[in-house]
């Protein structure tokens, strides 16, 4: 058995403070051809399954949540409860896939038993199929969820890792020894950890503190969901932070401000430079530790310049912004706090995560969460992936939520949004084409300089 840390069990909570809400996340490949026979893909999917330990574990929890809740062997694992094969009605093109994985974010994962699933979508149009590998978020990450997905894909000869078992999760678990070394422990590391956490953390204190100007990107979310997908060179996207000194991260941020500055202003609302704080998550994963499912990330939050009419402008003050929040250690500083969270007694701390969750924030109104993913070509059976499309879910008041996901040359957004409050979320990935293709035309219309 093996504890769940404080962050994959404060998904649990989160997940059980609101009966609307579905915290899966998944993974939308579309595939050539036609798929494989149900006994292929199962057999397939069970050797895969067998070189992963975690993948057969459910989630136990403690009475009370006196202690923190733990993975454990699913005595009654059955694979054909994580296999589901789907088609979809004519013309079974984009637009009807689009709404059948809105559908798959509203559908729970069931605890009982270990909480992801595979769903075979048996007919695309264009000749095409797809596979949709949903995990729940107490199990993976953006990064470990991309990961989960390649092992699941043929391997190649020229990369032999992905044949390997991944690395043993070695934390132990419950040891009422150890528990109480750690307590006894506490009043050395807790001044230890304070003094460089609380400098850091201040920014983002401030943050939760100091809410927004009120809009229509955060309240109140019903249970149905929109999904829709915008597209995107990455060889653009380089060529734009090239010719404007951004990064990659800054272009795709520009992209979704301009995005929600059109979606406001189509709305009849006046967006300013506080009307949109977006939660960025950043990953603090380890590369040897890339395979290992769980949740290793911290966040930056910032306000996003939607007063700014100007997209090189605009692009210019988030690099800056950005800058600023990775120079302050406001990532590292929550990491640190995540850490000295599972040093304390998981009791209170599940407590507080609960009623933290069950209070209206109103302090973030949009996350954008940018995923490296595969740079070689995947496929399954035989089959090739020719694209791979994130989808996550949103909760506690966040209307909106927006995942990019690289897959070769492509940069993908899926962009999910609450069914009642988002009927205009096409208009996301509309100005995000537009903001793109004004940046690209910036770009190279800016002199270039000699080199030498």
């Amino acid at each position: 058995m093996t504890e769940l840390q404080p962050l994959d069990a404060g998904f649990i909570e989160l997940e059980d403070a609101d009966r609307r809400v579905s915290l899966g996340i998944a993974a939308v490949a579309i595939l050539a051809g036609r798929p494989p026979a149900r006994a292929e893909f199962a057999a397939m999917l069970a050797e895969r399954v067998a070189a992963n330990q975690r993948l057969r574990q459910r989630i136990r929890r403690a009475p009370l949540d006196l202690t923190a809740p733990v993975r454990e062997e699913d005595p009654n694992f059955d694979l054909a409860h994580h296999i589901r094969w789907a088609a979809l009605p004519e013309p079974a093109d984009e637009t009807v896939l689009r709404e059948f994985v809105a559908g798959e974010l509203v559908e729970r994962l069931d605890r009982d038993h270990p909480m992801w699933e595979c769903v075979v979508v048996e007919r695309l149009a264009d000749a095409r199929w797809a596979l949709i590998v949903k995990a729940h978020h107490s199990l993976v990450d953006g990064v470990s969820g991309v990961s989960l997905f390649e092992r699941l894909c043929d391997a190649q000869e020229s990369d032999p890792r992905l044949r390997a078992a991944p690395p043993a999760d070695t934390a132990a678990g419950p040891d009422w020894f150890d528990r109480v070394v750690a307590g006894l422990r506490l009043p050395l590391d807790v001044p230890r950890y304070a003094v460089g956490m609380m400098r850091s953390l201040i920014p983002v204190v401030a943050a939760f503190v100091s809410v927004p100007e009120a809009s229509s990107l955060n309240g109140p979310i019903g249970r149905q969901r929109r999904y829709t997908i915008a597209r995107a060179s990455l060889t653009e996207i380089r060529e734009i932070g090239r010719g404007l000194d951004a990064t990659v991260n800054d272009v795709v941020l520009a992209a979704v401000t301009s995005a929600y500055r059109g979606v406001l202003l189509g709305r009849g609302e006046q967006p300013t430079g506080k009307t949109v704080r977006i939660l960025v998550p950043v990953s603090m994963r380890a590369a040897d530790a890339k395979s290992l499912l769980d949740n290793r990330v911290s966040a930056v939050l910032s306000l996003l310049p939607l007063h700014l009419d100007d997209p090189v402008e605009r692009l210019i003050t988030i690099h800056q912004r950005m800058a600023r929040h990775k120079s302050s250690g406001a990532a590292q500083a929550e990491k640190s706090l995540l850490d000295l969270a599972g040093r304390l007694p998981f009791a209170p701390v599940a407590w507080g995560m609960r009623l933290w969750s069950r209070l209206p924030q109103r302090g973030v109104t949009a996350v954008a969460t940018n995923i490296p993913g595969p740079r070689r070509t995947l496929s399954v059976l035989g089959r090739e992936v020719l694209e791979l499309i994130p989808a996550i879910p949103i909760a506690m008041r966040l209307r909106t939520g927006i995942a990019i996901l690289s897959y070769g040359d492509q940069l993908t957004f899926g962009i999910t949004g609450d069914y009642d409050s988002t009927p205009d979320l096409e208009k996301i990935a509309d100005g995000i084409h537009t903001a793109i293709a004004d940046l690209l035309a910036a770009a190279r219309a800016r002199p270039q300089h000699p080199v030498g």
